[in-house]
């Protein structure tokens, strides 16, 4: 069974109830990698192999700066094991 990872991201400019390009193409670059993200009012979350989760973590980045985003907080969980962090300003 391959190995899974959950990434969580978060990206500012954060403006409640009105995500902006910095965000919404964020979520769309991780989808077109063939993740599926859970968008919530905080934050957005996907699970990935680990095969893939550097390939989608940075196309989450990537787009997120591309489209305005002053702010990237993105972490990275495999059950049982410590939680890595990874900060982008």
């Amino acid at each position: 069974m391959p190995t899974v990872l959950t990434l969580e991201f978060t990206i500012e400019p954060f403006v409640e109830g009105q995500p902006g390009p910095h965000v919404l193409r964020a979520v769309a670059a991780a989808e077109a990698l063939g993740a599926r993200v859970d968008f919530g009012p905080f934050g957005s979350s996907c699970t990935v192999s680990v095969e893939v989760a550097a390939q989608v973590a940075g196309a989450v980045i990537s787009a997120a700066f591309a489209n305005g985003a002053t702010h990237v907080l993105l972490t990275a969980d495999r059950d049982g094991d410590e939680v890595v962090h990874v900060a982008s300003t």
